[in-house]
């Protein structure tokens, strides 16, 4: 029971942190997006998607880094960087391509078309597989010296620490 409330505890923070972190790039994103497509790139939905999804990207990694999953960061940072970067690639082409289905297959061109096909329907989706990619693939490792989460891997791993039972290694046949 300890295992699962440990669990749940850390996933609802991180969730929580991650939401944060994800109404301000939201922000970023949509208000970056919507005076582009009402000055510079009024033409050019998808690729207006593209510069405020980057630019909104630039924020998120900054704060999920140093905040959200910061007892999960990196040591090697540049690998890090790639890993955030395709993910958040993948993420991009999910909005940008719900842009293009909406815009140029479906033919709903107005620019409130767009805003609900690259803001909400592509936000939606991209958000969900960015949360589960910087978990498990982009913030793994456990550095922060933060007690609160001093065990959280061990958590995950079912290796929580016992104090009135031996060592899990200890158990093992030999």
């Amino acid at each position: 029971m300890a295992r699962a409330r440990g669990l749940a505890g850390l996933f609802w923070r991180e969730v929580a942190k991650f939401g944060v972190v994800g109404g301000v790039a939201f922000v970023i994103d949509t208000s970056i997006y919507l005076w582009l497509l009402s000055g510079p790139m009024g033409g050019h939905p998808t690729r207006a998607k593209i510069i405020s999804a980057v630019v909104a990207t630039l924020f998120s990694w900054v704060a999920n880094r140093y905040w959200t999953f910061r007892h999960r960061r990196r040591a090697n940072v540049v690998r890090e960087v790639v890993l955030f970067a395709v993910m958040n690639g993948v993420g991009i082409a999910i909005a940008a391509g719900c842009v293009y289905v909406s815009h140029w297959m479906l033919g709903y061109t107005s620019a409130y078309a767009d805003f609900v096909a690259g803001s909400v329907v592509g936000l939606v989706l991209g958000t969900i597989f960015r949360f589960f990619a910087y978990r498990f693939w982009v913030f793994t490792e456990e550095l922060d010296a933060d007690p609160a989460f001093a065990h959280d891997h061990e958590i995950l791993q079912d290796r929580a620490p016992r104090e009135d039972k031996a060592p899990l290694e200890d158990l093992k046949p030999r």
